[in-house]
């Protein structure tokens, strides 16, 4: 029994385990969240590319995805069965993510306040334009109004939901390599 024991102990020695590299999302320096093997993760690349996958490697800087085509089908009785289509395999390297997490459908609120910024601009040139040329015709009111719609403009640009960015002063991926 005491051989068995010690052959136990001198096997579980030289077992090893295999580590693998994985990435960590971080604001300043707190760690939000890591990546690894087998996790789903969501994200925009620095081309647009949108990409919603499982992770099936990390290494060498690069992330491996497989993506699954999932569609529902209908059955000969009338009723709907999801169906895995097919799957996709990519690989990116993890400096072109560009932000992480889903981008906004349906309204664009960047894109209404770029536009609410532009004429507020154009408004308040146009009053001061007015202003030099016949002073008995300047709206004092029109010029505070077109100020206001540059500054709702200028705040709903920033409220602008695009995901977490990365490389914005505040979030950053770092890549941790444990394999040799």
């Amino acid at each position: 029994m005491l051989r068995y024991l010690i052959v136990l102990l001198f096997t579980s020695a030289l077992s090893k385990a295999q580590p693998s590299d994985f990435i960590i999302l971080k604001k300043k320096d707190k760690t939000i969240r890591s990546y690894y093997e087998g996790t789903q993760i969501e994200f925009v690349t620095m081309a647009g590319v949108y990409k919603n996958a499982l992770i099936t490697k990390i290494r060498n800087d690069s992330i491996l995805l497989k993506e699954y085509l999932v569609r529902q089908v209908v059955t000969q009785f009338g009723f709907y069965v999801t169906d895995t289509a097919g799957s996709f395999s990519y690989t990116y390297h993890y400096k072109d993510i560009k932000s992480l997490g889903k981008p906004a459908k349906g309204f664009n609120v960047s894109g209404s306040g770029a536009a609410l910024l532009g004429g507020g601009i154009v408004l308040t040139v146009a009053s001061g334009v007015v202003y030099l040329a016949d002073r008995k015709k300047f709206s004092p009111g029109l010029l505070i109004a077109s100020v206001g719609l540059a500054g709702v403009g200028y705040l709903m640009t920033k409220a602008g939901s695009k995901g977490i960015v990365i490389g914005k002063r505040k979030y950053r991926l770092e890549y941790v390599k444990l394999t040799p």
